[in-house]
């Protein structure tokens, strides 16, 4: 019980130091084991199997928000493997040029060390990319449905090496995984009948541990691609040191190859750089990559701890860049020109308004019930603005005006052809930073109009009135004006 606590008050205490230094919490926890570590604290039984469970539950996740078809987007499959040829090549050529200098662990490295450590450092950590864009409330938006898609194109990269790199070849009953994809239809079913809650929690671990994990490391494939590939098949359903200081100089030349590679396919400059930065850090999968090298001899075991500095300190600077994207971004625009508009991505070309009034922004149940609300109770023509493509399509079908778009996107408001038409706006987001955003941006564009929010607590509907909203209505309070009126409706009609 003592290391149990030794644990838990560490973990704590770095956590909690990390985010009074503005940083996100996972580094502090990050930084607990290398302190653990530090002071010799006897390891937890069961530690590797927990930490790998994590990592299968997290891929398992990844792949239920993930839209198989934007893998095959060529600002995914093509950026993901140019960028990681090229930066391969050039970390690997890095390494080798530093060490003719004959520094520590850098002196006198073979090729083949030169190409595993720069091939390790190609890869962006899935871990820190999705906690980054969640703290966004980015990870629905293009940018961050980009970065997700190489994300994963990297993940069975690595799954794929470290096949080859173990020796074990898949088993010939690895064909019979294919019958996943009908059973896919199945679960669905077997889900619908789950009842919700604590069931719904064993049954997403069930699927993910059983016909993903474990099928596929029966047929010697890794379990985490097992993992992932389950949460796609089911995506969709409604309920889903030394090389450390080398390395650290490395990120500015992997966000250039990721900002420009994105950039030259005609996405613009914001979702270029967002994407960039975001994926600008090391990852999980390069220790496991420097491991396998270690165990066949390629590198040096030392390289482990190197490399483990090198992604501790990637995740720090990574977050850092990332709060202070706003920089980035004005030096973008001053020194990338925009494309012209016939020729950005179609995803992200100017949004005509048609003759739309009211503008919802957030299309989720209180965006829709809004958008409703405006134009059959008061026939006011409305456009609905929402960054989840999934969302979007389904709307459509449902003949909803809604375009797909992130209102949070500095450039979204640039894109929207605003003009004296819209009389309404409607900030039907989530979360109250998001909404706070927004409201800065709108405001921002000239608009002069009325701006109706919804808030969760009071002292959010007291903060968006100072700012000069016009509406600001908590959730609950909204809901038991219309369950009264309801009610009396259906006294009305019984008498």
């Amino acid at each position: 019980m003592e290391t149990v606590a030794a644990y838990l008050m560490v973990t704590f205490l770095a956590g909690m130091a990390a985010v009074l230094m503005r940083l996100p919490a996972l580094i502090g926890f990050l930084a607990a084991g290398f302190i653990l570590n530090a002071m010799a604290v006897e390891q937890l039984p069961l530690l590797d199997e927990a930490a790998d469970l994590g990592v299968t539950l997290l891929l398992f996740g990844v792949g239920l928000k993930f839209d198989v078809r934007s893998l095959l987007a060529r600002e995914v499959w093509l950026t993901a493997s140019i960028h990681m040829i090229v930066f391969t090549v050039m970390a690997g050529g890095g390494l080798a040029l530093i060490g003719l200098l004959s520094v520590g662990l850098l002196a006198d490295l073979d090729l083949a060390t030169c190409a595993l450590l720069g091939f390790a450092l190609s890869f962006s950590s899935t871990v820190f990319v999705l906690k980054t864009l969640e703290e966004h409330s980015d990870a629905r938006s293009f940018y961050g449905r980009i970065a997700i898609g190489i994300l994963i194109f990297q993940d069975i990269a690595a799954v794929a090496f470290l096949t080859v790199g173990k020796g074990s070849v898949p088993s010939p009953w690895a064909l019979l995984l294919i019958a996943l994809i009908p059973g896919a239809i199945v679960v669905r079913r077997i889900w619908d009948m789950v009842p919700h809650g604590e069931m719904q929690t064993v049954f997403g671990i069930m699927i993910a541990l059983v016909p993903g994990y474990l099928a596929f490391e029966s047929v010697h494939i890794k379990g985490d691609l097992g993992a992932l590939a389950v949460g796609v098949l089911l995506a969709g359903h409604r309920s889903a040191s030394e090389l450390g200081l080398a390395a650290l100089g490395l990120l500015p030349l992997k966000v250039v190859g990721f900002v420009w590679l994105l950039y030259w396919q005609k996405l613009r400059r914001r979702t270029a750089v967002l994407g960039g930065l975001v994926l600008g850090n090391y990852s999980e999968f390069g220790l496991i990559v420097v491991a396998i090298g270690a165990e066949a001899g390629m590198v040096d075991d030392q390289w482990l701890v190197a490399m483990s500095v090198a992604v501790a300190g990637s995740f720090v600077l990574s977050s850092v860049l990332n709060r202070a994207n706003r920089y980035a971004l004005n030096s973008a625009r001053e020194r990338m020109s925009p494309h012209p508009p016939d020729k950005v991505h179609p995803h992200e070309r100017p949004i005509e308004v048609g003759d739309a009034r009211a503008v919802v922004l957030g299309m989720g149940p209180v965006g829709r019930a809004a958008y409703r609300e405006l134009r059959d109770g008061y026939g006011i023509p409305v456009l609905g603005v929402e960054s989840d493509a999934a969302r979007v399509q389904s709307l459509k079908q449902q003949l909803f005006h809604v375009v797909d778009a992130d209102a949070t996107d500095t450039d979204f408001w640039d894109r929207l052809q605003l003009t004296g038409r819209i009389e309404i706006a409607v900030l039907a987001m989530p979360l109250h930073a998001t909404n706070l955003e927004v409201l800065r941006k709108l405001r921002d564009s000239d608009f002069n109009g009325v701006v109706a929010t919804v808030v969760q607590y009071e002292d959010q509907q007291s903060e968006m009135h100072e700012l000069g909203v016009d509406a600001a209505v908590q959730v609950y309070q909204g809901v038991g004006v219309t369950l009264a009126e309801r009610a009396a409706e259906a006294v009305s009609e019984r008498n």
